[in-house]
């Protein structure tokens, strides 16, 4: 990737001089999916997200009908977003005339339900009665997806150096741990306004777990056949097929395809090799051990 065709997401034409002051003052290291991310409030970024965040801070204003979905990257944001997009508008349009059109890893969540919540997805082992997170096919996901993305000088970056910065939390949006940990603990305290979904549970049971989004939001089902109908238009085969999916670029620069890729559980074991799942076990380990 040359210079001359750096991605939205990655440029710098955006920044004030605010932004730019404070970047030079955050820890910084070189990333493997960009070429530099930065550290601020907890959590690392790209010198566009750290400008959104700030421009965020400053304007954005909640309102008792947003909704917010909160996941790290690759945990199947795209899948959640579909459902949620078409939980809320199946009662304004044909959900087959929508599906077609709207359903994108850029569609925009409307004002449409009447509380301010937050959904965290989240990938999670299914075995019983266990609450350990597993997070080594989050990180098998973003590896294939930054392969894509990445400019030229991170793009060959070692996979053992990955799984060491991943491990480290020096990733965007990272530590995964964290950021789990944080909206696990959220949602114990204010079920009412905190949802914790996992994506293993939503491939298991989907339909069981989308009647539970659509209660938790205000939204809920009448009849069972409506809710097949929203389970089968939103699945990975129907997203992933869709011309608005297949083709173009969203409005960060990235291709709409990047987005789909197998959408599996365990997928990981096609690209890790068990000393490295090994690594990533241990650090999961430690990392929610008494929570």
């Amino acid at each position: 990737m040359t210079s001359s065709s750096v991605p939205i997401y990655l440029g710098d034409e955006d920044l004030t001089q605010e932004t730019r002051d404070l970047l030079s003052s955050l820890p910084s290291e070189k990333g493997w999916l960009v070429s530099q991310i930065y550290q601020f409030e907890g959590s690392w970024h790209t010198q566009g997200l750290v400008q959104g965040i700030l421009n965020c801070q400053k304007n954005f204003k909640a309102k008792d009908s947003d909704i917010i979905l909160a996941t790290t990257p690759k945990s199947g944001t795209t899948w959640l977003k579909a459902l949620l997009f078409a939980l809320i508008h199946r009662d304004k349009f044909p959900i087959t005339a929508y599906l077609q059109t709207s359903i994108s890893p850029s569609c925009l969540l409307q004002d449409s339900c009447k509380r301010t919540y937050s959904i965290i997805l989240c990938r999670y082992p299914l075995r019983a009665r266990l609450v350990r997170l597993d997070p080594k096919d989050v990180f098998v996901s973003l590896w294939h997806f930054g392969r894509k993305l990445s400019p030229e000088e991170t793009a060959e970056y070692p996979i053992e150096k990955v799984v060491e910065a991943f491990c480290q939390g020096k990733f965007i949006g990272g530590p995964f741990w964290d950021h789990v940990l944080e909206y696990w603990y959220e949602s114990r305290k204010n079920p009412n306004k905190v949802l914790f979904v996992t994506y293993e549970k939503l491939k298991k049971q989907t339909e069981v777990e989308v009647k539970r989004i659509a209660d938790f939001i205000g939204c809920g089902f009448t009849a069972e056949e409506e809710v097949s109908e929203i389970v089968k238009l939103c699945s990975f085969e129907s997203l992933s097929k869709l011309e608005v999916n297949r083709q173009g670029k969203l409005p960060n620069g990235i291709e709409s395809n990047s987005y789909f890729r197998k959408g599996e559980i365990g997928g990981w074991r096609d690209t890790l090799s068990e000393s490295l799942a090994e690594v990533i076990d241990r650090t999961t380990e430690e990392k929610f051990r008494g929570s």
